[in-house]
């Protein structure tokens, strides 16, 4: 009978989780330490790593507030991460250790943000049964707007007359390191005057995540006549193109700036990659839908996925069973 053994993180794993990561069926950079580690003074981090027969089996990226236990707010997504070679009732005792470890350390709750299926490299599905089994409660479901480029539906009308309007307007697409010009002069100005908001990133933060991840992270822009007029920050994983950030000046509906940039990276930035993320299009924690937001990425050629928050009692552990026929 294999014996599995939870320790919570610390820097003298940085090696073996990273490792681990890099060769994970449901990671992406994200759960790197130098992505989780950007922002480390923001949340009191207790990552998790789980051992089968003394080997690194799972991971949990997380972070603790008072007794409750979170898949790292700081990240988009989070969950169980497991190795490759990880089955099913295998991962059902490595979830029962890890909720029994939490429990034994008088922590109550654990909150999971499943990834989204599509980040996977291979089928994960295993946590969303264990929490079926374990009746844990659904507490918030997102939709999320995704384009198949294996099934690719084409751009509607109306986007096509964009992209058209942006090469007769001689609109040009570059890929480059000019973070600054994009953040600047396009996306801050354009969060604040909308929104009053900043971006979750500062420009500092999001250099420094590209210097360290030069191959996940990248900048679009869009010119006219030398000057930038739209752009877009891309994050890379090994399934999908994700638009972090994007935004265009006032003139992007005259020009079809924004048009040009989707159909560039979509279409012919990276032939690699299957899936495009145009991220959520819910709001008030995921009760509503935006109609606009929706009707646009939609006329690109998006369908929609959805991405579950579960909060489970750690003690459910004690009662926890597969039923195993």
């Amino acid at each position: 009978m294999s014996n599995y053994r939870v320790e919570k993180y610390t820097k003298e794993n940085r090696l073996a989780w990273d490792t681990f990561i890099s060769g994970a069926k449901n990671a992406t950079f994200l759960f790197a330490r130098d992505f989780m580690e950007y922002h480390s003074d923001r949340f009191t981090d207790y990552s998790l790593l789980v051992y089968k027969d003394d080997l690194l089996y799972a991971v949990l990226p997380a972070n603790i507030v008072g007794d409750k236990l979170y898949s790292h707010k700081g990240l988009t997504y989070g969950s169980l991460v497991l190795s490759k070679s990880a089955k099913l009732l295998y991962t059902f005792e490595a979830f029962k250790a890890l909720l029994a470890f939490l429990d034994a350390k008088a922590i109550s709750t654990l909150e999971l943000r499943n990834i989204p299926t599509f980040y996977n490299t291979m089928p994960s599905d295993e946590l969303s049964y264990f929490l079926f089994k374990a009746n844990a409660t659904l507490i918030k479901r997102d939709a999320l707007m995704v384009i198949d480029t294996s099934t690719k539906i084409k751009f509607q009308k109306n986007r096509r007359e964009g992209i058209n309007k942006a090469k007769r307007n001689g609109l040009t697409i570059a890929v480059e390191h000019n973070f600054e010009g994009f953040w600047n002069e396009i996306l801050i100005p354009n969060l604040q005057q909308k929104h009053g908001i900043a971006p979750v990133h500062s420009l500092e933060e999001i250099q420094l995540l590209a210097a360290k991840f030069p191959d996940h992270i990248k900048q679009v822009n869009v010119y006219k006549d030398n000057v930038i007029v739209a752009g877009t920050t891309l994050f890379l994983t090994k399934t999908t193109i994700h638009p972090q950030y994007v935004s265009g000046n006032s003139d992007k509906n005259a020009f079809g700036s924004l048009d040009l940039a989707y159909d560039y990276i979509i279409n012919h930035f990276d032939s690699s990659k299957r899936y495009f993320d145009f991220n959520i299009s819910s709001e008030e924690n995921g009760t509503a839908l935006n109609s606009g937001l929706i009707f646009w990425k939609e006329s690109c050629g998006a369908r929609t996925y959805v991405a579950d928050n579960y909060l489970i009692d750690t003690a459910c552990y004690k009662t926890l069973d597969l039923h195993i026929l």
